[in-house]
């Protein structure tokens, strides 16, 4: 059975914003299926972000599943993301999901794996999917040594990626929290 491969998400932390972005093609082996599928959400009524690599239903169902634990922590990101991390490793039904998420506010950074790893980087930039390595190279390099904002440099990451990886397009999508 030929898996559905997508998705390069990039979020950062700068200079007191955070921005997180995808880019929008859904592959099926070596058939590009969708060019515009949007895989970043607002929650927290826009105090936090999240985005998702992996199976669309999966991802979707460990979103809902997040909010919920967002709700029952009133708020608190890295509460909800550990709580929800030890219900994906040891749940029989969540641990067959096959996605990540990462999330991010103005604070933290985090990415949740169904391994049970909630990781919070040093340099508070989150990537995830086919093509995160080369944004996440990319993301490095211009927080360190370009005077562009969070927005612009998840933009320009997300091109260069982009570029290089076939399983994600130029096709993006940001969501910001100032």
């Amino acid at each position: 059975m030929e898996q559905f491969k997508s998705t390069t998400i990039i979020g950062l932390i700068h200079n007191g914003v955070a921005a997180i972005g995808g880019d929008g093609q859904v592959t099926l082996g070596n058939t590009v299926m969708k060019h515009n599928a949007i895989k970043i959400r607002k929650l927290l009524d826009g105090n936090a972000l999240c985005g998702f690599a992996g199976a669309s239903a999966d991802a979707f169902t460990l979103m809902e599943r997040f909010e919920d634990k967002l709700q029952q922590y009133r708020g608190n990101i890295f509460r909800a993301s550990v709580e929800l991390a030890k219900d994906w490793r040891t749940d029989k039904y969540l641990r067959r999901l096959e996605a990540m998420l990462s999330v991010i506010s103005k604070e933290t950074a985090l990415i949740i794996s169904g391994n049970g790893d909630v990781i919070e980087p040093d340099d508070k930039i989150v990537a995830i999917g086919s093509g995160s390595m080369y944004a996440l190279a990319a993301a490095k390099m211009l927080k360190k040594h370009s005077n562009l904002s969070a927005r612009e440099i998840v933009m320009e990451s997300l091109k260069t990626a982009s570029e290089i990886c076939i399983y994600t397009n130029d096709k993006i999508n940001v969501e910001v929290i100032e």
